[in-house]
């Protein structure tokens, strides 16, 4: 299994998935991951889990997500003034799952920015990831935050997944890989300080709040549902074509 060609994206956010995996590990951005599954290049990989909605040719393994239930801290606009009156958001190229969650998000609330991969000087902005930690740090006193975990929630009363781990389906043994990536998951929570020891970048103050408090690594009912309910929005505000979702878990 050291030889299966896994991919995970390189953010805070996953180390608890992907810390102390045995074998080569390709990290790179949600988008660039995508490709690389789609393509083939990879059998596994921790990805958007708009990809799974939008190409459901993967299995997906049981129990296993990044998600949230509530405020996730790092996917978020950044503004100034009141976001009523905000006239334009520039998407971050690497935000699949969050670029689609933020139209949806929008078009339920009969807000009517425009959404721009060309930003402006005045243009608001989405952020995720480490990117958009840092950018609190740096700038939380000059900006507004529109986090979208907490508007899913306010707004579906679900957790809202973000990233899955998928598995090609030409790949013999996904229930073995399926597992053991639950029990590395498993024990890098249980091991949680040891992750949090190791981190050069963020102090162990937040890594404790943003690991407790904003994330959850979990894909039971709850988060089923609310991926449900996501490929729902989606196809109401044609991201999607109509389609039943079946989610293959394994």
């Amino acid at each position: 299994m050291n030889s299966l060609r896994i991919g995970c994206v390189k953010y805070l956010n996953a180390r608890p998935l992907i810390e102390g995996w045995e074998g080569n590990v390709v990290l790179d951005h949600p988008s660039a991951l995508c490709a690389q599954l789609a393509r083939g290049d990879l059998d596994v990989a921790l990805v958007s889990s708009f990809e799974f909605l939008r190409n459901p040719i993967y299995r997906i393994v049981d129990r296993v997500a990044i998600a949230s239930n509530g405020p996730v801290y790092s996917v978020v606009v950044a503004y100034r003034g009141k976001f009523a009156d905000v006239k334009e958001i520039a998407l971050d190229p690497a935000a699949q799952t969050s670029g689609n969650l933020l139209r949806c998000l929008l078009g339920q609330l009969n807000l009517t920015p425009r959404v721009t991969s060309s930003p402006s000087d005045e243009s608001a902005r989405l952020i995720i990831g480490d990117q958009a930690i840092r950018f609190r740090a740096e700038h939380g006193a000059d900006y507004q935050f529109w986090d979208l975990g907490e508007q899913w929630k306010k707004l579906l009363r679900l957790p809202f997944v973000y990233a899955l781990w998928l598995i090609r389906p030409e790949v013999e043994n996904s229930k073995a890989v399926a597992d053991r990536l639950r029990a590395l998951r498993d024990d890098n929570l249980r091991n949680i300080d040891s992750i949090i020891a190791r981190e050069a970048e963020f102090s162990p103050e937040f890594c404790r709040r943003y690991y407790g408090e904003h994330l959850r690594f979990s894909f039971g009912d709850e988060e089923q549902r609310g991926l449900s309910r996501f490929a729902e929005l989606c196809r109401k505000h044609e991201l999607l074509p109509n389609a039943d979702l079946v989610l293959d878990l394994v």
